[in-house]
C-alpha cells in the first residue's frame, strides 16, 4: 500500500506564496510521475502540474511561470511552489502519484487534500 501525506496549504493574500509538499511512503518499485490536481468548489478536478521521474514537466496555462513542481528523496517527494497567487486559485489541491508499480499493481494513488485559500 502507498499513502501519500501533503501539507503546506493555508491562507495567503493575493500576490503571496506557499509551498505545498507531498510524500509517498510504502513500498513501490518506480512512480512514473507525480503531481498536483486542484478542485475548486462546483468545478471539476484539473490538473495543476506534473513531473515524471525523467523530468519531464506539465502545467496548467493558468499557473505557467507562476508555480513551479520539483520532485526529489529519491523521486517520491514531489513540492509545489506557487507564487504570484490569485484568488482564482483557491482550491482543494490534491497530490498525485501516477503508475506506482508495486509487487502487485500498477495504479495511480490520490493523497487526502489540502486547502489554499487565496484573498484578502
Amino acid at each position: 500500500q502507498v499513502q501519500l501525506v501533503e501539507s503546506g496549504g493555508g491562507w495567503v493574500q493575493p500576490g503571496g506564496s506557499l509551498r505545498l509538499t507531498c510524500v509517498a511512503s510504502g513500498s513501490w518499485f518506480s512512480i512514473n510521475a507525480m503531481g498536483w490536481y486542484r478542485q475548486a468548489p462546483g468545478k471539476q478536478r484539473e490538473l495543476v502540474a506534473s513531473r515524471t521521474s525523467s523530468g519531464t514537466t506539465n502545467y496548467a496555462d493558468s499557473v505557467k511561470g507562476r508555480f513551479t513542481i520539483s520532485r526529489d528523496g529519491g523521486k517520491s517527494k514531489a513540492t509545489l511552489q506557487m507564487n504570484s497567487l490569485k484568488p482564482e486559485d483557491t482550491a482543494v489541491y490534491y497530490c498525485n502519484a501516477e503508475g506506482v508499480h508495486t509487487p502487485v499493481e500498477e495504479r495511480d494513488y490520490w493523497g487526502q487534500g489540502t486547502q489554499v485559500t487565496v484573498s484578502s
